[in-house]
């Protein structure tokens, strides 16, 4: 049955609530330890069990099973079976869920959205709406979150605000990544894959101990395939064209610049591991990546001939953008923007851990990061250089955090966390933007400028969680966090050559203006679960969070600039679930209603006049602003089912559902988003995968196929200017396939597996569309073909 009104909500919400009570209340209120105590997993008679996953979403061991959030846990095992090796893959098999690879004016970035709050625009001045951790190290921007899933122990994706745990910018949900920590003993792993266009993946990991109590652990990977896009020389393919666009002597004769949707990363990990008794425990990581690869794999989805003036779109994986620009205004020659993305970055941790007796652990938490981006854009994707526009960007960034935490159990009755946090960040962005399109052709309306801006931010917090144990089966949890931010951004307009810059639209006043913005906030969490059975837990549960306030990153004035501070967006949640483990742990079922009430969202406005003091509707200045012009509401329902019914059958499945309606949006937004629009797409989301693990016999080891399929159903991409219709990518299925050989020993194992299994075509739901109005062009970044790859994995 179909969802569509708050009423049908609130009924899916007390059945939700009502299933629990079919079961009888026996079991025993489950156990939960400091982070640093090894729990071991729990054991059955019957072969077909699933395993238990231990998560640590509470600052605390506890098995997924017992812990009162909407997690989707997937553990290493069921990574390597679906041969998922960076995290926008596992955005498929989670509900409400969505990880999107950006590429195009935002670089090597991901948009990541749970229950349809995230973050797409890169820029420092905006912040992340979910919070992405990795060995509970906040990772605090979205360039370079494309990671490489290298040695992980598992990831846990916590759904709904975790405004007292994680902290600001987890308005959304958390993702956090867990590596393998060294250990005793020696053991390593090498998997080698060949694949469609020429990829090849060498990913290796070894643990070995120095001392007796002192191990190592070192893990790399290496990743390159060719791109799926070709960049084709317009002129090449049609050298007796109107506008007289002549071909690139350097060309080669089949027309092909280059292959964009390259994949070319490298990456390493190293981790020392001190842990001389059972009361102190420190890890200490490093880890280095390094990228150089094509710019992501877009094509033109629209193309307004009259402005353009060809029609540019030439096929399904082909492209005419050029990245060239002929001489005109401060460019004294022709020159080309650079059509790849280049990234590295390190990162060191520390991780201390000690139990100053039975029931009390401190752990202390510390992180260093740095990295560097370079790429070009092609603004309007076409080769005609009368519409055309382009960017080098540089970004620098570095980070430090410190993170001390305190675990107590107060006796039977509770378990206590307290603790603070402090991070402190700089980002310097350094760009060259050569907007023409402006002046259709015209130079002295072109705006061709040099930022080189600085953007530093501080975050304090507090936080404390009680969960009160009333009786053996009842928990209680209650939480607080106050957070204190501060954010300055240095505006530097200058000319090419560093002198000032004077130019019709005013931007060159805004060199060395700042804009500063200053907030603080506190979040709550009020939690109850009961444990019907060793089946059966409920749980419901109010809770905070908040995605930080800023500045407006691209001001054209400065009025904008000061004036463009925008507040924090909060959302307060309401949710009830149920978790079962049924048949003998045989039969795994969690579901979930959720009501989001959403304030003072952080959307791009068309009027500044509010900014730059003019009536509204009457600012002859451009406006891309961000203001608090959005309040809604969300409400959904989430399914998800791990079956073993037989020993070697595995089935795994989610279902999702999310409706969201405006309640408020402020007039300077314009028509781009109406009352009447939907707040959230897609509406549905779902996974299906299966697995069966046969005996071969007679020593010959197993073999195990496996099926995947996700399923997104449409979503809103706005609506184009002038244009009074939303526009909507299709709903799509995506499957894969892999069939796996092991050894008897099961150290050895031969994979075969195709992805985008039946070919679909689609496209990524980010629409770059900013110069639709002037240039007369849309671009999305298009999905990958269906690629094949074997994949061969020694263990020892």
């Amino acid at each position: 049955m179909q969802i569509t009104s708050r009423s049908g909500l609130r009924c899916a919400l007390l059945a939700t609530a009502s299933a629990a009570t079919l079961f009888t209340a026996t079991g025993a209120r489950a156990q939960d330890t400091a982070e640093t105590t090894s729990e071991p997993q729990q054991q059955t008679t019957n072969d077909a069990a699933m395993r238990e996953i231990i998560v640590t979403a509470q600052f605390r061991s506890q098995k997924l099973q017992d812990t009162p959030l909407s997690i989707t846990a997937v553990d290493a095992a069921l990574l390597e079976a679906r041969n998922q090796t960076d995290l926008s893959q596992v955005a498929g098999q989670a509900p409400n869920v969505q990880l999107t690879e950006m590429g195009g004016a935002f670089g090597s970035s991901m948009a990541v959205y749970i229950r349809g709050i995230g973050q797409y625009d890169f820029n420092p001045a905006y912040e992340p709406g979910v919070g992405m951790y990795i060995d509970d190290v906040y990772y605090a921007t979205l360039t370079g979150n494309i990671m490489d899933l290298l040695d992980l122990e598992r990831v846990e994706i916590l759904r709904g605000p975790q405004g007292t745990l994680t902290g600001r910018n987890s308005i959304g949900g958390a993702i956090k990544m867990f590596s393998v920590k060294p250990e005793p003993g020696s053991s390593g792993k090498v998997d080698v894959v060949y694949g469609a266009r020429e990829r090849i993946d060498l990913r290796a990991s070894m643990n070995f101990a120095l001392t007796d109590n002192l191990y190592a652990r070192v893990a790399g990977v290496y990743k390159h395939q060719n791109g799926y896009v070709d960049q084709l020389d317009y002129g090449c393919v049609n050298p007796d064209n109107e506008l007289g666009i002549t071909g690139n002597p350097s060309t080669p004769a089949n027309c092909v610049v280059d292959k964009l949707g390259e994949r070319n990363y490298a990456g390493v990990r190293g981790s020392l591991r001190f842990n001389p008794t059972d009361s102190f425990d420190w890890i200490v990581t490093g880890d280095y990546t390094w990228e150089n690869r094509t710019a992501a794999a877009g094509v033109i989805t629209e193309n307004n001939t009259d402005l353009t003036g060809a029609d540019f779109r030439c096929g399904r994986f082909c492209t005419y953008a050029s990245w060239y620009l002929p001489a005109g205004g401060q460019a004294g020659q022709a020159y080309y923007m650079p059509n790849s993305v280049k990234f590295w970055g390190w990162g060191v941790s520390s991780d201390m851990s000690v139990n100053l007796s039975d029931s009390i652990n401190v752990k202390s938490i510390t992180a260093y990061r740095e990295y560097q981006q370079t790429y070009g854009t092609d603004d309007d994707y076409t080769p005609n250089p009368n519409i055309g526009g382009g960017g080098f960007n540089d970004l620098t960034f570095r980070f430090f955090s410190q993170e001390l935490r305190v675990n107590a159990e107060l006796g039977d009755f509770a378990d206590l966390t307290v603790g603070g946090y402090y991070s402190d960040q700089k980002s310097v962005y350094f760009t060259r933007q050569d907007i023409r399109y402006i002046g259709m052709g015209n130079p002295a309306l072109f705006l061709q400028f040099q930022g080189d801006d600085p953007v530093r931010a501080d975050s304090k917090a507090v936080f404390g969680t009680v969960i009160l144990h009333p009786t053996p089966n009842l928990n209680v949890t209650g939480g607080l966090r106050y957070t204190k931010e501060h954010k300055d951004y240095t505006f530097v307009r200058k000319a090419w050559d560093g002198g000032p810059l004077v130019d019709i639209f005013g931007v060159g006043a805004l060199d060395g203006t700042v804009a500063v913005y200053d907030g603080d906030r506190i979040d709550y969490r009020i939690s109850v679960d009961y444990r019907f059975s060793d089946e059966v837990l409920a749980y419901a549960t109010v809770s905070t969070g908040f995605k930080g306030g800023g500045v407006t990153a691209r001001p054209f004035t400065q009025s904008q600039a000061v004036n463009g501070t925008f507040d924090p967006e909060t959302l307060t949640a309401y949710e009830v679930g149920v978790k079962t483990d049924l048949l003998g742990r045989t039969l795994r079922m969690n579901l979930s209603g959720f009501y989001n009430d959403y304030k003072n969202m952080q959307l791009p406005i068309a009027d500044c006049a509010i900014l730059d003091g003019f009536p509204p509707g009457e600012d002859p200045f451009p406006c891309a602003a961000i203001s608090n012009a959005g309040d809604g509401e969300m409400y959904g329902v989430e399914f998800e089912l791990q079956a073993s019914p037989i020993y070697g059958l595995d089935i795994d499945a989610t279902v999702s559902w999310i409706e969201g309606n405006w309640k408020r949006i402020g007039p300077m937004v314009g028509n781009n988003i109406r009352l009447e629009d939907p707040l959230t797409t897609p509406n549905w989301r779902g996974s299906f995968g299966i697995q069966y693990r046969g005996e071969l016999g007679d020593n010959a080891g197993t073999i195990t196929p496996r099926f995947d399929i996700a399923y997104t159903g449409k979503q809103g991409m706005g609506r184009l200017p002038g244009s009074s219709e939303l526009d909507f990518n299709p709903a799509r299925a995506i499957a894969n396939a892999r069939l796996t050989w092991r050894n008897a020993d099961e150290d050895l194992a031969i994979s075969f597996e195709v992805q985008n299994l039946f070919d679909k075509y689609y496209y990524l739901p980010i629409r770059f569309a900013a110069l639709y109005a002037s240039a007369g062009t849309t671009y999305s970044n298009v999905g990958r073909p269906r690629e094949w790859a074997f994949t061969v994995q020694k263990k020892f």
